[in-house]
Formats: C-alpha cells, structure tokens, sequence
C-alpha cells in the first residue's frame, strides 16, 4: 500500500509539530516542569481525566511508571480542555513558523480541506486516541485545520500500530527497542529508552533475543527483520479507511499538496 505509507511519511512531521520547541513553551508558560510534563497534557488531553493506568494502555509504548511521572499531576495545572486549546495554538504558531509562505497557499487550503475530510470519517471502534480526538471541533482557521487533520491521522495508525504490535506479541518497550535496530542504533543509544537502568533494559533486549528477534550482537536475527516488515505492513493496512472516503486522484492529489507542506517542516527541523 504505498500511497498510505506516503500519507504516513507526510503526515507525521506535520502532526509531530506538536512535540517541538514552541508547544513546549507554550506549556512551560502555564507551570508545567519540563517538556514530558506537556507531551502527556497535551497527548492525553481528548482522553479527559483518565487515570494513568488507562493512559498508559492507550499510548502503550512507554515504559511502566512513565505516565504516572506526569499524570494526573499536569492536570493540577490546566484542565484538558485548557491543554487542548493550548496544543492546538502552540501546534499552529509552529506549523505556520516552519512553513513560512505557504501558510498562505492555496495549495495549503485544499490540503486541509482534504485530509479533514479523510481524518474525521474512519470507524472509532477500538481506536480510543483517534476517538477522543474525533470527539473535539474542527478548527476553522487552515493552518490549525491541517495540524488537527495531521494529528488525527497520525493517531488514528498509532492505534492501529498498536493493536498490530498486541497482534504480533510485542510489548512498548520492545517496540521501542526494534525500532531502534531498524534505525541501525542499539537500544543503549535509543532516546525513548536509554534512560531505563541497565538492568531493566538489558532484560527487555534479553526476552527479544530469547524469541529469536535480536542477535548476540544485540542486532535483528532475520526473524526480528522480517516481524518487523510484518508489523509496519499491518499498520499500513489499518491505517487505510480514512482514505477510502477519497477518490484515487483526490489522494493522489493530496499527496501532491502535502509534499511541499511537509518537507518545508523537515527543513525547518534540521
């Protein structure tokens, strides 16, 4: 499915604005202690008030204890109605930073008008993120519409991802871990776990070799390889119905729309 893994490549840096420096001042402003502070108010937000243990089975691939640093605390500082007002503003003013003109375009109006109407009409049933995103108004203003669009796209294959990674055995911190081998970095150096003791980690890698995954040199065995392809092609076939609503040259040109979008946010970036 190479047109929905060319949405997925497009539409991840623009969701993924959320989660750079502007948002993160935005959070900072209103008492939060530090940029995972508002990821999880800002992530967590449509989810409403739900305790940890639910937040943490919704994200899933955060290491046990992870969420309750942060949850229900952020929430002694903003409601989630106020987090998702300030995600949306601080999303948008990076969005429209990183994009510079074509903010403006016209191209940029028909993207938005394109992807919302493909990220507000799959099926909800058993995608709890993308549900509570669904359940928010659409913003009016385009630049903000395209990030919501994104963002509902971007969790609506997280979801999926994640039944697709239940479906296969895999739990969140061995995801973290696969990923890194398929980014050809070993889990010691990956972000997203490095910070786990030595031990812990070490036990995670340990249970994946023990399955045959991962290699005495702590890289993919070929079975490791091939599981992976088999998750990311699953994803891909679950992130499809939000597309079905659009023609092939309707896709074929919100592709078209979005490149520029996108690389122009890839540019920004580095």
């Amino acid at each position: 499915m190479p047109q929905i893994h060319r949405m997925f490549e497009l539409v991840e840096p623009i969701g993924a604005i959320t989660f750079s420096e502007v948002p993160n001042e935005h959070f900072l402003a209103v008492g939060m202690r530090g940029y995972w502070d508002g990821y999880f108010a800002g992530r967590a937000a449509p989810l409403g008030l739900a305790p940890p243990e639910v937040v943490h089975a919704v994200f899933y691939n955060f290491a046990d204890g992870e969420v309750a640093r942060h949850i229900p605390w952020v929430w002694g500082k903003v409601t989630p109605q106020e987090a998702i007002a300030i995600r949306e503003r601080g999303s948008a003013t990076a969005l429209r930073r990183a994009i510079g003109e074509l903010a403006g375009s016209p191209g940029l109006v028909r993207a938005a008008d394109l992807a919302t109407r493909a990220a507000v009409s799959a099926p909800t049933v058993g995608r709890p993120l993308y549900a509570g995103l669904r359940a928010l108004t659409v913003p009016t203003e385009p630049v903000a519409r395209l990030w919501h669009a994104a963002t509902l796209l971007r969790e609506h294959r997280g979801d999926g991802h994640n039944a697709a990674l239940v479906a296969h055995g895999i739990g969140g911190t061995e995801a973290h871990v696969l990923l890194a081998l398929a980014m050809g970095m070993r889990a010691e150096e990956f972000g997203r776990v490095h910070h786990l003791p030595r031990p812990r980690l070490a036990a995670v890698v340990d249970g994946l070799r023990a399955r045959g995954l991962v290699n005495e040199a702590g890289g993919f065995t070929e079975s490791g390889r091939e599981t992976r392809q088999r998750i990311e092609t699953l994803t891909d076939e679950l992130a499809a119905p939000p597309y079905e609503v659009l023609t092939a040259g309707e896709l074929d040109e919100l592709i078209t729309t979005l490149e520029p979008i996108a690389a122009a946010v890839q540019a920004a970036d580095s």
